[in-house]
């Protein structure tokens, strides 16, 4: 069993906003998050990520919890489970009840890295590669960059440092052939580690030096590699991203080496795959301007025309930016051209823009039936997009296709589904901003219930007694996400809105005294002295103490 201990360490490494962002795309709102809820249909973003409290809610079905809980729903894994993958996802080593049962991280990957970088240096054909490619050897340091020998020198190595077959298999190092027989997935190819999110290294690219049909492979697919996800190089660029608000989408390996060298240190490529929609939740971190920047070939032009209508339509700012004449950004750094680079950096073609010119150079205007269908291809696109951005680009459309812009008929029916904010009263926001504050400055707890305690709230008591005592509860997560509440700025603030909460609270009791014709003559008397006293004093700027 995990130790509580490593359980709560491992809750102080992990980020809610960059777990839940690595599967679903995150836009902020205000202090927190929100996007469509992943666990119901829904088109309305009422799904919301809170950074403070590291707790998620849905104003639509319900869920709540925290990180661990996410990744438990969302994988459909056990709390271990859940765990164990957030573990490694950070690079964190958890602890077990039975020393038996602990399992430290698996190194096999940095041991077996540390190997191949230490076989480059050791292999001319493979240095000279690299060499000839413009890689200097701080970029080789810098990005790890090694060398796979033959499959028997692999399967040796990883046998001599005691890592069982299973093991090996499981991170993607080894397979098994339909024979039984194990095989060394990289074989003698130039390797590129790939990280996480979070910079442990979870799986390998490789280049082929010794003409093998297939240039580049990856490593399978498994539990902590998942190709359609990871971005080449993202670690390292991260912090460079938000610098810049930008990020630099490339197709290879060695072009993000070569822009990193040259000083475009916000490029990140994609794994041999096309650009995906589980990629852009790791794209919107930050909310930079994105950069597609791909090979002029037909090839490139599909994948980017691909790219441009997932990033459009997910409402990315950005361009397109194609290389021709057969070169690469790795090429023209390698050439010296890296002002030419950067003119053409900032000189991307819309997304927009990029899909629409592809769309309608599929077509032969001059037959009218290709226009109309051009037509229809293109509405059916820009009712993607937000109404600001149809409208913008329905006159560009036009203009291209050589039609009136009234043809390009762009009205959608109001969706029938829409979402219904809860009327608060003036006394349900007043309650509900003490708790929220309440939430957000624990530390006045102490003081704050020699004035007020739950049987003074009208409608929300059960939700004071919550956040004094049991912060845990799903209600006080969407009090918290609800943008509607305000917290009470500063001790001054608290104290003003106490006095006349207070004020208000002792006139409701002494009109209540003063109808009940059950008490004795003498007690009401005595009651309303007191109460009258109180108002007095909170009338004076005095806080008045329960009694």
């Amino acid at each position: 069993m995990i130790t509580p201990d490593s359980i709560e360490a491992l809750k102080g490494r992990l980020d809610i906003v960059d777990v839940v962002g690595s599967y679903v795309e995150l836009k902020r709102s205000g202090s927190n998050f929100k996007a469509p809820c992943p666990f119901h249909d829904e088109k309305s973003a009422s799904f919301m990520v809170n950074p403070q409290r590291q707790r998620y809610h849905c104003f639509g079905c319900g869920v709540d919890g925290d990180s661990i809980k996410f990744t438990m729903e969302y994988e459909k894994l056990s709390y271990p489970e859940a765990i164990e993958k957030l573990a490694s996802s950070v690079n964190f080593t958890l602890h077990y009840t039975d020393n038996n049962e602990r399992r430290e991280r698996s190194n096999l990957l940095d041991t077996l890295n540390g190997w191949y970088q230490k076989l480059l240096g050791e292999n001319r054909t493979a240095s000279a590669y690299l060499s000839d490619r413009g890689i200097y050897a701080s970029s080789i340091e810098k990005f790890g960059i090694g060398y796979a020998p033959t499959s028997p020198e692999t399967l040796r190595f990883l046998e001599h440092h005691k890592f069982s077959s299973e093991e090996s298999i499981t991170q993607g190092a080894i397979g098994r052939g339909d024979d039984g027989r194990l095989f060394a997935r990289f074989i003698e190819r130039i390797t590129f580690p790939i990280h996480s999110n979070s910079g442990a290294i979870v799986g390998f690219g490789g280049r082929t030096i010794t003409g093998h049909q297939a240039k580049y492979v990856n490593s399978s697919q498994s539990a902590i590699f998942n190709k359609s996800r990871l971005l080449y190089a993202y670690h390292l660029a991260r912090e460079s991203i938000y610098k810049h608000k930008e990020i630099i989408v490339t197709e290879g390996y060695l072009d993000v080496v070569m822009l990193h060298q040259a000083g475009f240190t916000h490029a990140v490529a994609t794994l041999g795959t096309a650009l995906t929609s589980e990629h852009l939740p790791t794209l919107r971190k930050g909310e930079p301007r994105v950069l597609v920047a791909y090979d002029g070939d037909k090839a490139g032009q599909n994948a980017a025309f691909k790219a441009s209508k997932l990033l459009s339509g997910g409402g990315f700012d950005g361009g397109v930016i194609l290389f021709s004449g057969g070169l690469d950004p790795a090429d023209m750094i390698k050439e010296g051209r890296i002002e030419e680079l950067n003119a053409l950096l900032h000189r991307p073609i819309p997304f927009i823009e990029f899909v629409i010119t592809q769309t309608i150079g599929g077509y032969n205007l001059s037959d009218s039936h290709a226009k109309e269908s051009a037509m229809h291809e293109i509405i059916a696109y820009l009712k993607t997009l937000s109404p600001l951005m149809q409208e913008e680009y329905r006159t560009f459309a036009a203009s291209r296709l050589g039609i009136s812009p009234s043809l390009i008929r762009l009205n959608q029916p109001a969706s029938s589904t829409t979402t219904q904010k809860i009327n608060f009263s003036h006394h349900d926001i007043w309650e509900l901003s003490l708790i929220k504050t309440i939430l957000d400055r624990p530390a006045i707890i102490d003081s704050l219930l020699d004035f007020i305690d739950a049987s003074l709230f009208q409608y929300h008591s059960n939700e004071f007694l919550s956040a004094i005592n049991n912060r845990d509860d799903p209600r006080l997560g969407a009090l918290l996400m609800d943008e509607r509440i305000h917290i009470f700025d500063g001790d001054e603030a608290i104290r003003a809105e106490l006095i006349t909460f207070l004020t208000h609270y002792y006139n409701r009791e002494l009109k209540k005294i003063a109808s009940e014709n059950s008490v004795s003559f003498d007690k009401k008397s005595y009651l309303i002295r007191q109460i009258r006293d109180k108002i007095a004093r909170l009338k004076r700027g005095e806080l008045v103490p329960l009694s």
